[in-house]
């Protein structure tokens, strides 16, 4: 297993050879996730980049139970701190983990939100289920927490409906709804989605304070790989149900090792860039019946050999990095960086 921190850190969460497998309604049976593997460490800030359709979303929700009842854990396993294997329990068992030991941020806030419930009653509920507070002392709480998120008037807020709040204030909302029990292991959706430039940079930061207040581990999931680079230790790169690039986040940004990787940077929009014309990869990712036995990537990829189309690359080590690193590409090089692409 890779990642940016030494190896004897404490674990809040590992992810080994998951495959989940989607039923489909001729009876096939389709590969959703296969063989991700992740880890992510006490205090640590791990993200997950893709386009839509990489398995970013279906992964989170598989971590907590949440998945459809269409799609199954096919092997490989999701572990806590504790080594609970997290996807044979049932019901009863995960609903005391969310929110209290992993807590997840949904995109959508208005959608995660009771619509007739203020929003401060409904932090104040998630603390009285979690910690048997009192309703005095889940309501103190609550509002030390908008507090906390940086959301304005907070004992004036507790009594606002959600639909009376802008769409950042919203996401302060649910961050502090997330983080209300102290969780081991925040997952945040795509948090910033929809939410303008000052807005998405207000949340990232809060994240980071988070993390170093209070040794909260997050699991960050965009498509933007631009937006969370300045924000994680590590970063995982997911491309049709595969984790194709993982390692340090500075090295993965500098240097990538996968073709993909390279595209996504390439796509970004950076003040050095302006006035180029921005690089864009051509196609989409392939639907679960699109994907043959070779590289997923390879009919998008202008590096691509006889070999990607006909056998699937495994992941593995990247030489030539300060940290663990690996990458899933048959034109990886012998000294990190991919064969015959320039940099």
């Amino acid at each position: 297993m890779v990642g940016a921190k030494p190896s004897g850190g404490e674990t809040v969460l590992e992810v080994r050879d998951l495959r989940l497998e989607l039923s489909a309604k001729d009876g096939a049976r389709l590969p959703v996730l296969e063989e991700v593997s992740l880890k992510v460490g006490r205090g640590e800030i791990v993200g997950i980049v893709g386009e839509s359709g990489c398995g970013k979303s279906v992964l989170s929700l598989s971590v907590l139970g949440l998945l459809p009842p269409s799609i199954r854990v096919a092997g490989g396993g999701i572990y806590n701190g504790e080594r609970k294997e997290l996807h044979r329990l049932g019901e009863k068992s995960l609903q005391r983990i969310r929110g209290k030991e992993i807590a997840m941020i949904f995109q959508d806030p208005m959608t995660s939100l009771n619509p007739g419930m203020t929003v401060g009653k409904q932090v104040a509920e998630a603390i009285r289920l979690h910690t048997g507070a009192s309703k005095r002392e889940a309501e103190e709480k609550t509002v030390g927490l908008f507090r906390k998120v940086g959301l304005p008037r907070p004992e004036t807020l507790y009594h606002e409906y959600p639909h009376r709040l802008s769409g950042g204030m919203r996401q302060r909302v649910m961050i502090a709804m997330a983080v209300s029990c102290q969780p081991d292991l925040l997952i945040a959706d795509e948090p910033t989605t929809a939410l303008d430039v000052t807005i998405q940079a207000q949340i990232l930061k809060l994240m980071k304070t988070l993390r170093e207040e209070d040794g909260t581990s997050i699991l960050l999931i965009s498509h933007d790989l631009g937006l969370i680079s300045g924000v994680c230790d590590r970063i995982a790169v997911m491309y049709a149900g595969r984790i194709v690039e993982e390692g340090a986040a500075a090295e993965v940004l500098r240097h990538p090792a996968h073709p993909y990787t390279a595209g996504l940077l390439a796509s970004l929009a950076l003040p050095s860039k302006k006035g180029t014309r921005l690089h864009s990869i051509p196609g989409s990712v392939p639907a679960l019946r699109e994907r043959g036995p070779g590289c997923a990537f390879a009919s998008r990829c202008p590096y691509a050999a006889d070999r990607c189309l006909a056998e699937k690359p495994a992941l593995r080590g990247v030489a030539g990095s300060a940290f663990p690193r690996s990458a899933a590409c048959h034109l990886l090089g012998e000294e990190g960086g991919l064969a015959n692409v320039g940099s």
